[in-house]
């Protein structure tokens, strides 16, 4: 039986991991009326997607809220006054187990602030996973939080019994970065993130030689970058972001769009509410980069290095391009047909397959889940009459597209922005 004082902790710590945002929050509050098994608490649970599609209910907590480091962005930093509290190890296993021999998760999301020194809370944080694999047998998911500065040797133990390791850089730049976190360095960042890539790379190549090898970090790596705390462009997020991909193998990079929970600080700038929108576009983008073959500079470049907030980065892409289009469906090859706007890769690889028995035309298209009020403009197909970007003009365009999608929104509200549909990141 969990105790009301454990229970207060767990209250005060939810709300502070809160804010990283590796694993979408969505939680509930139902209580037990008598005639079912159970119930959900508003606070804890979170639910996070694995590779397959799966929703995975996650326990997300921090092992403290207190920190040596004072960055500015941060609700836990050392100068900030909010109620500290801390979990012992024993009690982050006891109740990891507990809320998963009840059915309300499926495994733990672990952070931390930063007590005494980076390789004391990392052994802290080891020690919760380790205690619950080798004594508890846990064979649920479990996402640790690594920590800036801990050693290569903890980062190697941390590996072998979490599913997935992350680093977050938070501030997309180093200057920026020493600005509102002066005891940070990209160099202390970046550490842990090359051991976790190296001891990947060599687990897989021990796991081909022999079965019985450990696994090291099988879900890989992640990262979190806050979006609006410092005056960064777009292109320098995305150009980072790019390179994490490339370089590191990270599995994704998550943006943050910074929320003003420090109104105090001049460094940092003076909103209302985070930008969302922003956050959205750059979520856009990165779908771009990892799934349609993008490039960054053909995202935002030099001429543009932000992101159009009225109109997704594809659709801005070929109105920025409309020399490509259109594009003729029956004929194009895979990658093209991925530019169009309105295209998902599900349709994209329908598209393909399909053609090969008979020409494709607009009603056809729109049952493979092409969005054809935007697609008409930029293809031709069987029997498609509908002016092109170039006959329309893109600037002509535009203005027709997003007073198309200011209407609808308006007839909807409201209405949560939707991050993770095919067809959204599409459009």
């Amino acid at each position: 039986m969990v105790s009301e004082k454990t229970l207060e902790k767990v209250k005060i710590l939810a709300g502070a991991a809160k804010y990283d945002v590796s694993c979408a929050s969505s939680g509930s509050s139902r209580k037990n009326s008598g005639k079912g098994l159970g119930n959900a608490a508003p606070w804890g649970i979170c639910h996070s997607f694995a590779e397959d599609g799966r929703c995975v209910s996650l326990f997300k907590i921090m092992l403290t809220n207190n920190c040596i480091y004072d960055c500015a962005y941060c609700l836990n930093r050392r100068t900030n006054d909010v109620k500290r509290t801390a979990l012992t190890v024993n009690e982050v296993v006891e109740l990891t187990m507990s809320f998963y021999r009840r059915n309300y998760i499926e495994g733990l999301f672990l952070s931390s602030g930063v007590i005494v020194n980076p390789d004391h809370t990392m052994a802290m944080m080891v020690r919760v996973a380790k205690d619950l694999r080798t004594v508890h047998n846990f064979n649920g998911y479990i996402h640790l939080k690594s920590i800036p500065g801990a050693s290569d040797e903890l980062i190697r133990e941390a590996g072998l019994y979490a599913d997935r390791l992350s680093v977050n850089i938070e501030i997309p730049t180093e200057q920026n970065l020493k600005l509102l976190a002066p005891e940070k360095d990209y160099k202390g960042i970046f550490m842990p993130m090359n051991a976790i890539r190296q001891n990947i790379l060599v687990s897989k190549e021990e796991k081909m030689k022999y079965k019985s090898a450990p696994r090291f970090a099988p879900g890989g790596q992640s990262t979190q970058l806050i979006v609006g705390a410092t005056p960064d462009s777009d292109k320098q997020i995305l150009d980072l972001a790019s390179s994490l991909y490339q370089q590191q193998q990270l599995k994704r990079v998550y943006y943050s769009g910074y929320i003003p929970i420090n109104n105090h600080d001049s460094r940092l700038p003076a909103i209302v509410q985070p930008p969302l929108v922003r956050e959205h576009r750059l979520y856009q983008s990165d779908w771009l980069l990892r799934f349609y073959n993008f490039r960054v500079d053909e995202i935002v470049n030099e001429k543009y290095p932000d992101l159009d907030l009225d109109i997704d980065p594809k659709l801005a892409y070929a109105l920025r391009n409309p020399w490509i289009f259109p594009i003729d469906i029956n004929k194009a090859p895979y990658e093209m047909i991925l530019r169009i706007p309105g295209v998902g890769v599900n349709s994209a690889k329908m598209i393909v397959m399909s053609r090969r028995y008979g020409k494709i035309n607009s009603l056809q298209l729109q049952k493979m889940g092409v969005v054809m009020k935007r697609a008409k403009y930029f293809i031709t197909c069987h029997e498609l009459a509908s002016p092109t970007v170039n006959e329309l003009t893109p600037d002509k365009l535009k203005v027709l597209l997003t007073e198309k999608s200011t209407k609808k929104a308006n007839e909807n509200l409201p209405k949560q922005l939707e991050l993770f549909t095919d067809a959204h990141f599409a459009n």
